[in-house]
């Protein structure tokens, strides 16, 4: 059995590295395909990506159950099929129309592969293994993509419109690669945790998603997911940027180098930082987060106050996209296991796509930021101070909705705590 789960994991975890790989190749250029290549204006650049954004809010509701019902591997297969065919078509359209068509095709089959991932990494892992497999998850995403960006901005040519439709062909290969290399993970016959596999498929349906709002340890993770997700992955690309570009004066060029800090600042301390977080309650860790992002706030802030050079700008604005990387590599291994461990029998697929879902609607969300980040740089800063200080309460306060074990899962390796059959849906409260 565990050379089995060993051998899944080390799959599932290379078939997800070059999936982030291929995705690293277009992200970064897709408002310049659409906008300028294509012709077709930032507002159809837009429309690109609330394509996305809608495609995922669509099918994430349905994911779960299907995944509960039928296992998580036919659905990665079938999305990765479906978002090769969106890339492939997106690199070949030049319509408005075809654009937007593709882009639903790829948003809702990169939304559905999180939580059938997730699911997987879930099935072949352990309570106390899961930390480690979910960091490394998230090791191998930021890698894959920093990769992918950089040699993609290599090969893309903004006078060449073909070079673009060749980075969309590298991602359709990739994400059919992903499919072949799925299709080869033999899975445990028996589940690794007990009721990690549903037994009875009927326990996925449609009460699924009365029993999880009726779970408040779950509710209260979902709120406390929407308020990180929101306060640091929706700003990064829309709020922040606006307030570091009109408030701190910062270039283009700068704010490539602070996304490539926050990159590095994940690769370099994810391990480093595993080791200070697994054998630490889940709950103190994830407010530690909120902490260190108060402080990132507040060193933007202090970048667009212009008291001090335009290299001191700079170098305060690099700094808090790196304290930003510091928290997510925190993140990594305690939020998607936590719902894992939270997920009661037969509904981990449903969980994870909740979960998904609720990230999904704080990244569409974040450009709410743009204009008081452009418009009153202040005031930006001072709500999501107050926004990450939100974050570490939210988390002390779930802290005592978790049962010992679901706080602190290290507790399983020296047998402190016997582990529960199966969460329950109103955990015993200990003292966070």
């Amino acid at each position: 059995m565990t050379k089995v789960m060993g051998a899944a994991m080390r799959r599932i975890q290379a078939g997800n590295a070059l999936t982030a790989f291929g995705i690293g190749f277009t992200v970064p250029f897709l408002y310049i395909y659409v906008a300028q290549v294509r012709g077709l204006g930032s507002m159809a650049a837009t429309s690109a990506f609330v394509a996305f954004a809608v495609s995922a809010l669509v099918a994430l509701p349905l994911t779960g159950r299907v995944i509960d019902r039928r296992g998580p591997v036919p659905v990665v297969i079938g999305a990765a099929v479906a978002a090769s065919a969106g890339a492939l078509s997106l690199g070949l359209s030049t319509g408005l129309v075809p654009i937007l068509l593709s882009a639903l095709a790829l948003g809702a089959g990169q939304a559905v592969m999180q939580p059938a991932l997730a699911t997987m990494i879930v099935w072949c892992s352990t309570p106390s293994t899961r930390t480690r497999a979910f960091a490394l998850q998230f090791f191998m995403q930021n890698l894959g993509l920093g990769i992918g960006g950089l040699i993609g901005g290599q090969i893309v040519d903004e006078s060449r419109p073909a070079s673009f439709t060749l980075l969309f062909g590298i991602e359709a290969v990739m994400f059919l690669v992903l499919a072949g290399v799925i299709l080869t993970v033999r899975m445990p016959h028996a589940p690794s945790i007990k009721d990690a596999v549903p037994r009875d498929a009927s326990q996925a349906g449609g009460g699924a998603w009365k029993r999880l709002l009726e779970h408040r340890a779950m509710v209260k993770l979902l709120v406390l997911g929407f308020v990180i997700f929101f306060a640091c992955y929706g700003q990064f690309e829309s709020g922040l940027a606006a307030f570091g570009t009109e408030a701190a004066g910062i270039s283009p060029s700068t704010l490539g180098f602070a996304l490539a800090a926050n990159t590095g600042a994940i690769v370099v301390a994810q391990f480093v930082v595993l080791k200070l977080v697994e054998k630490r309650r889940r709950s103190r860790v994830i407010a530690l987060v909120g902490l260190i992002w108060t402080v990132a706030w507040v060193i933007a802030g202090f970048s667009g106050l212009g008291h001090g050079s335009a290299m001191m700008a700079a170098a305060a604005f690099i700094t808090t996209y790196a304290l930003f990387g510091i928290g997510e590599a925190m993140l990594s291994p305690t939020l998607a296991p936590l719902v894992a461990d939270l997920a009661p029998e037969g509904s981990v697929g449903q969980y994870n796509s909740a979960f998904a879902l609720v990230k999904q609607m704080a990244l569409a969300l974040g450009p709410l930021g743009v204009p008081l980040g452009a418009g009153v740089p202040m005031l930006y800063i001072g709500v999501f101070v107050l926004v990450s200080l939100g974050i570490a309460w939210l988390a002390l306060r779930l802290g005592k909705q978790l049962s010992a074990v679901q706080d602190k899962p290290s507790l399983l390796k020296g047998e402190a705590v016997p582990a529960p059959a199966a969460p329950a849906l109103e955990p015993e409260r200990v003292p966070a």
